[in-house]
C-alpha cells in the first residue's frame, strides 16, 4: 500500500498517533533503571535542557490556546467552509506524523484574513490564512507551509524565543496555584511578548531556516515534492508588492531570496524528490475557498 494513502487513512480514521504500547513500556522501563544507558542519557539531557522545555505538554498547550485566542482576534474567525478545514487538518496530520515530533496532537485552521501568513502556537495549533492559501496551487505546496509550522512546534521555537521571562522561573507546570499572584501577572506578560514575537516581530531567523529544512525533510518523508514550499516562496515574491506587510510573511520572516538560496542547497540531498506527489488537481478539488 502506497504509504502516504496509509497516514491520511489512519489520520481520516482519528486513530491516535503514539508509540505502540510495547516499544513505550520497554522505554519506560528502560528509564526508571538509573544503571541505564538510557537514563544516564536523559540524566545528562536534563542539566542542557532551557526552561521553557521543562514545562510539561498540558501546560505547553494551555500557551498554544492562550495565544490562538489573541490569534482569532488578530486575523479573523476560521472560515466557514468544513470541507477545506477537514482537508487542510489532513494534510497536516499526515506531516505531522513524519515530523520529529509526531506524537503530540496536531490542529490546523485556516482563518478568514486576507493577509498571507501562517504561524504555530506552541502545543501544536496552527493558523494559515486564507489569503495564503489562496497563492497555492498544489497540495505539495500546503504541505510545504504545514510542515514548516510544525517544525516550528516540533523545536519549541516560540517557547524557546521568551525562555528568559522570569514566568518559567521554577515552573514546570501551569497550574490554578502557579498563575496566582505574581505569577498570574508574569504569564500575561509572558503571553504578550510571544505575541509580540509571533504576531509582529517574528522568530529569530536562524529559527526560521531551521523551520525550512525540518519542513523540506517532513513533506519529503511524507511523500510530497519538498520542492513545494520553494514554490509557495516564490509565489510570495510575485505577490510582494501588492501585499499588506504589517503582521504578514513579509514582516515576520526571513527575506525571501535568502531562504529559497538555502532551501534549494538543502534540496540536493533529497533523492528521487522530482517524482514524489504533487497532486495539484486534488488541491484545486479541495482547497476551493
Amino acid at each position: 500500500m502506497d504509504r502516504r494513502k496509509f497516514i491520511l487513512g489512519l489520520a481520516a480514521a482519528g486513530l491516535p498517533l503514539a508509540l505502540p504500547g510495547s516499544v513505550m513500556a520497554g522505554f519506560l522501563d528502560a528509564i526508571m533503571d538509573p544503571n541505564s544507558k538510557e537514563s544516564q542519557i536523559i540524566s545528562g539531557a536534563r542539566s542542557v535542557l532551557s526552561s521553557s522545555q521543562q514545562l510539561d505538554y498540558k501546560s505547553e498547550r494551555t500557551i498554544g490556546e492562550r495565544l490562538a485566542i489573541s490569534g482569532f482576534q488578530r486575523y479573523g474567525l476560521p472560515v466557514q467552509n468544513k470541507g477545506l478545514q477537514h482537508y487542510v487538518n489532513l494534510v497536516g496530520i499526515a506531516c505531522a506524523v513524519n515530523s520529529p515530533r509526531p506524537n503530540i496532537p496536531y490542529r490546523f485552521v485556516v482563518v478568514n484574513s486576507d493577509i498571507q501568513n501562517a504561524f504555530a502556537c506552541p502545543g501544536g495549533i496552527i493558523f494559515v490564512s486564507q489569503a495564503l492559501v489562496s497563492i497555492m496551487r498544489s497540495e505539495a505546496q500546503l504541505a510545504g507551509i504545514l510542515s514548516h509550522e510544525i517544525g516550528h512546534v516540533a523545536l519549541r521555537h516560540a517557547l524557546k524565543s521568551i525562555q528568559r521571562s522570569q514566568f518559567f522561573t521554577g515552573v514546570g507546570q501551569i497550574t490554578a496555584a502557579s498563575m496566582k499572584g505574581d505569577k498570574g501577572k508574569q504569564f500575561e506578560s509572558m503571553i504578550g511578548d510571544m505575541q509580540n514575537v509571533l504576531f509582529d516581530k517574528g522568530l529569530d531567523k536562524n529559527m526560521e531556516y531551521e523551520a525550512d529544512a525540518s519542513a523540506l525533510e517532513t513533506t519529503y518523508r511524507t511523500g510530497y515534492a519538498p520542492a513545494g514550499l520553494t514554490e509557495v516562496l516564490y509565489a510570495l515574491e510575485r505577490v510582494e508588492a501588492t501585499s499588506k506587510k504589517q503582521g504578514s510573511w513579509f514582516s515576520t520572516h526571513p527575506p525571501l531570496p535568502s531562504r529559497i538560496a538555502r532551501n534549494d542547497t538543502t534540496m540536493r540531498k533529497f533523492t528521487g524528490a522530482s517524482k514524489l506527489a504533487v497532486l495539484t488537481d486534488r488541491f484545486k478539488s479541495q482547497a476551493s475557498i
